[in-house]
């Protein structure tokens, strides 16, 4: 990891917060990513979505097996883009300067920055859920605030929305070491949430839940082996958005074996293992009350010890905020800084990222079943292409080459400079793969073709970057390893 060249560094594509990692800010270790990863998992928008996929009909045991196929491309998935942030030391949106143009990298920012910010406002909402339910049990009274208000929020959703939203607003003030602090916490401490409860809820079931249950009907081999496919790839697309932009917190590692190590904890390990946990709760709770999407909150409503209650809602509200901060807040606030670096900071671009999540009122996204599988696909659809793009460009056509410097001048010359700081070759790869992506996520009534949105979308704009750098005469400007170890 280098610093940028002074002489070639224009004002306009550089702040402190998108300059190079140092040795001295490498600081996140193969602890902290595990905490990433956990924090990542370990959230109700993610129980949600791995109760969710026994919807497509799957038994319980062939869920679990398809969501870890899932895990384990997740898991390549982020040594290959870890490995690449930590070596060149930059955030997404600098790093994908290398590969879309120094101006260019705004598009495929900016489209993760979206996703996020949605994102965002979903897992405020549903800490929200949590603090709401714990009120109520506390204070039986307040349950008459949960109803009417405006914009589909009651006045108590409003109030614990808004405390949610100036809290992690607050945290991410403090910059990227509190970060690494609260998700440190937050990741393991909802372990005990959901031990206590998959312990509750296994109680109730008489201690035997039945692995070959289903929500929906029976599936034919040809239909089952479709619902297979389409959980892996959701599961993948699900963390499409935070695996696109792992540089973020890659870079801040000192080393890349501290990457692989810290992504293996992670993802194989903890991932399968939250996986497990919550399709465990999901068919107690299919035995016990008929019904296996009842989130944990609703769950824990139904517990008669109004101790254990006030602590679960607590511990799951942390979560949510956890992944919030972490993986919702981070990436948007780089990308938007990276619009204008010289006029938005790190911080600033968080406040644009907050207010935005408002905007997009993330209760109604989320309250619609459709539009949440239908967004899931539009995430990979979105990210997809970025990744393969991403991943292509680096490894085969730069051959793991950056040049540091180049990654923040405006000069004719410069190696990301291309045509008026755009790469067209990048560019055109990501239009194309991803209105396909986008036309096959947005496949009505098709579920499992909707899923196939990812792979395709990833595998596409991986070909295309590949036949059109030459074509569009890009390779000639890639510089080699060798030539970036003499620069350092």
């Amino acid at each position: 990891m280098s610093e940028p060249v002074t002489a070639q560094t224009d004002s306009t594509l550089i702040n402190a917060d998108l300059a190079p990692t140092t040795k001295e800010n490498a600081t996140w270790k193969s602890w902290d990513l595990f905490c990433l990863w956990m924090t990542s998992a370990h959230s109700l928008g993610s129980y949600g979505f791995a109760v969710g996929m026994l919807a497509l009909g799957l038994t319980g045991w062939q869920t679990v097996l398809a969501l870890f196929v899932g895990v384990l491309m997740l898991w390549g998935g982020s040594n290959l883009i870890g490995v690449a942030g930590q070596k060149v030391g930059v955030p997404f949106p600098v790093f994908a300067r290398a590969t879309f143009g120094i101006f260019g990298a705004n598009i495929p920012a900016l489209l993760r920055g979206l996703v996020a910010v949605f994102w965002y406002g979903i897992q405020t909402y549903l800490a929200a859920l949590a603090v709401i339910a714990l009120i109520v049990r506390i204070w039986p009274s307040t349950e008459a605030w949960t109803h009417g208000g405006f914009l589909g929020q009651s006045p108590l959703g409003w109030a614990v929305f808004m405390s949610l939203w100036v809290v992690q607003l607050m945290i991410l003030s403090y910059g990227m070491d509190i970060v690494r602090r609260v998700s440190d916490f937050a990741g393991p401490v909802v372990w005990i949430g959901m031990f206590a409860l998959a312990l509750w809820m296994l109680d109730k079931a008489d201690w035997s839940i039945d692995w070959n249950a289903r929500a929906g009907s029976p599936l034919s081999g040809p239909s089952t082996v479709a619902a297979f496919v389409a959980v892996a790839f959701l599961m993948v697309a699900f963390m499409a958005g935070p695996l696109v932009n792992y540089a973020d917190f890659a870079r801040l590692s000192p080393s890349t074996r501290a990457i692989k190590r810290g992504n293996a904890l992670g993802i194989p390990l903890n991932e399968t293992a939250f996986v497990l946990i919550s399709l465990v709760i999901s068919l107690c709770s299919l035995k016990v009350f008929g019904d296996s999407s009842k989130d944990p909150v609703s769950l824990v409503s139904e517990i008669d010890s109004d101790v254990i209650v006030v602590i679960a809602a607590l511990l799951f509200a942390i979560a949510t905020v956890g992944i919030n901060v972490v993986l919702n807040f981070v990436s948007p606030s780089y990308d938007i800084s990276n619009v204008a670096p010289k006029y938005i900071s790190f911080r600033m671009g968080g406040i644009i990222t907050a207010v935005l999540s408002i905007v997009v009122l993330p209760w109604k996204v989320w309250g619609s079943e459709a539009a949440v599988v239908y967004f899931l696909g539009g995430v990979g659809a979105l990210m997809g292409p970025v990744f393969g793009i991403l991943v292509v460009d680096y490894y085969l056509i730069r051959r793991q080459g950056t040049r540091i410097a180049d990654l923040y001048s405006t000069r004719p010359d410069g190696t990301y400079y291309f045509v008026r700081g755009v790469n067209p070759a990048a560019v055109a790869a990501l239009a194309i793969s991803g209105v396909v992506a986008v036309v096959i996520a947005l496949v009505p009534d098709s579920q499992y073709v909707t899923a196939l949105s990812w792979p395709i979308g990833a595998t596409l704009g991986a070909v295309l970057v590949l036949v059109l750098t030459p074509v569009l005469g890009r390779g000639s400007r890639a510089p080699s390893p060798e030539a970036v170890a003499a620069e350092r």
